[in-house]
């Protein structure tokens, strides 16, 4: 999968971070175990008003929006034929199988009745958008998993003869489920924002069109290389690297292009409906619309057009963390800040169970991240000479 040799990090596990990931886990667990022996509302402020909540918000729609960088990277990198770019694909693509995985066992914990989620493979229902996502997103999973597979071949093979054969049938015909995971990336990124069509009268009209899902689209296509910035800072400093700067910097010049095209959506659907009046209301929702644009879309914008932050490791950095606190804050504005559900007695706000769950998810993710890292050949050889 990648043209840039890579290897195990080699660094001892267990650190202050990776316990308390540890500890974090096992909170969001107990939680989960209340959710299944007491019932969803033991542990959540959902209800018939409010059937879609935090977990929807983040686990889900956030979630997958934020593994962008999966299908983004690959589609530079394979796609066009950019393989200067290939040592951050493996790491990208490791993200986004966490962020998938984790996203299908949110999907549990919130589903209503989680042993039936098998029903859409029984009882397709080809003109539903949530049979749609189901199936592009079982599909891409399977994709991600494929993708991944090089990766642990290469780690494991010398011990197993049979994964070499296995290893040249993939170099076949990998090329279709990297064109397929793209393909189905696309899919399912704009359905999930079509999941908000049905309900005009219950959405703010800051943030209801009938653009929402190529506004989904556009925005999981501007936070995918973000992403994978945010990710290698980060993980550079836990396992004790030095990030890749002159790859970072060079694709950070991509995310003008890109968050460009979702502002100018952004913003000109916004005038072309006139909804552009309700932004000095004063309500909270005009509020909080004013903070995503302004400080998840225009100014990280405004700082990458700028050469000389693109150099540095914390000009690319923070705006990177703006547009993807941008994109989370979309997401939250669409599917809990902006609804108003026509019997709903009072507004809804997350349960610390929600919180809690979500953020064991989370913890869950960086965990197996930093044990892939260590163990597996994810990170690049050019990567690791660079150790302080």
């Amino acid at each position: 999968m990648s043209s840039h040799p890579a290897k195990p990090v080699g660094i001892k596990f267990w650190s202050s971070g990776a316990v308390t990931l540890f500890v974090l886990m096992w909170i969001g667990l107990a939680f989960t175990v209340a959710r299944f022996t007491k019932g969803i509302g033991f542990i959540s402020n959902l209800s018939d008003a409010w059937p879609w909540g935090w977990w929807v918000a983040v686990d889900v729609e956030a979630r997958v929006a934020l593994s962008a960088g999966g299908f983004t990277t690959a589609a530079l990198g394979y796609v066009l034929g950019r393989r200067y770019y290939a040592s951050v694909i493996r790491p990208a693509l490791l993200i986004a199988t966490l962020g998938y995985t984790s996203m299908v066992l949110g999907l549990v914990i919130d589903v209503g009745r989680p042993w039936a989620l098998y029903n859409p493979l029984i009882h397709p229902q080809p003109n539903s958008l949530l049979f749609e996502v189901a199936m592009c997103v079982m599909c891409y999973l399977t994709v991600l998993y494929t993708e991944f597979l090089p990766v642990l071949i290469e780690r494991f093979s010398p011990r197993f003869v049979f994964l070499k054969i296995l290893e040249r049938f993939l170099q076949k015909v990998m090329w279709i489920f990297i064109v397929l995971g793209v393909v189905l990336s696309c899919m399912h990124q704009s359905s999930l924002g079509g999941l908000a069509l049905p309900a005009p009268s219950k959405i703010n009209p800051l943030w209801y069109t009938p653009l929402l899902p190529l506004l989904f689209l556009s925005s999981a296509i501007a936070v995918g290389f973000p992403m994978v910035i945010f990710e290698r800072v980060l993980m550079a400093k836990w396992l004790r690297l030095k990030p890749e700067m002159e790859v970072l910097s060079r694709l950070s010049r991509f995310i003008v292009f890109l968050l460009g095209i979702y502002m100018v959506l952004k913003i000109g659907d916004l005038i072309y409906r006139g909804a552009y009046t309700h932004l000095l209301d004063g309500t909270p929702q005009s509020i909080c619309f004013l903070v995503e644009v302004i400080f998840g879309v225009i100014v990280p914008w405004c700082l990458f057009l700028l050469p000389q932050m693109r150099r540095t490791k914390w000009g690319i950095f923070i705006p990177s963390c703006l547009v993807i606190l941008g994109v989370l804050m979309n997401r939250i504005n669409v599917f809990i800040v902006g609804v108003t559900p026509p019997y709903g007695e009072k507004h809804y706000f997350p349960s610390i169970g929600e919180f809690a769950t979500s953020l064991g998810l989370l913890a869950g993710i960086v965990f197996v991240y930093r044990i892939a890292t260590i163990y597996l050949p994810v990170i690049s050889i050019h990567a690791q000479e660079k150790r302080p």
